[in-house]
């Protein structure tokens, strides 16, 4: 499990530099400089989780976690790579479509809060596991 999440980790750090990158070149000349800084929120918190994932997966290996916490762990993880595509993901779709006036974001928005959600409770669960484990290792 912790490979799984530590790959999803690392591809998620890598594909923000590219979207970064994208933003601050390719993007700017399309978008006005407020829809750009919703693109660049997106890119923060999808790398911020990258970043999280990355640590849940060195978390898991080297801690002496029973199968009930490497599940909520999984759990933790699931939540930090649902809120990345619901959260940032959103904010990646209304920015472009932003670009076109494209009638589809009014159905797009009400979707960001749903990815902030999810963070929250990726990170809730995960200090469950770490209050609850009281294994020093």
């Amino acid at each position: 499990m912790d490979r799984k999440i530590l790959i999803l980790g690392l591809t998620f750090a890598a594909l923000s530099v590219l979207l970064g990158a994208f933003g601050a070149h390719a993007l700017k000349s399309m978008v006005t400089e407020d829809k750009l800084q919703i693109f660049e929120t997106g890119v923060r918190y999808q790398f911020m989780h990258a970043m999280a994932l990355i640590t849940l997966a060195i978390y898991c290996k080297q801690r002496n976690l029973s199968i009930k916490e490497q599940k909520r762990i999984g759990w933790a993880a699931h939540f930090f790579i649902a809120g990345t595509l619901l959260f940032s993901g959103s904010l990646y779709i209304l920015t472009l479509l932003s670009a076109t006036n494209h009638p589809l974001i009014r159905f797009i928005g009400p979707i960001t809060p749903i990815g902030g959600l999810s963070f929250m409770l990726g990170w809730f669960l995960w200090l469950r596991v770490v209050f609850l484990n009281k294994v020093d290792k």
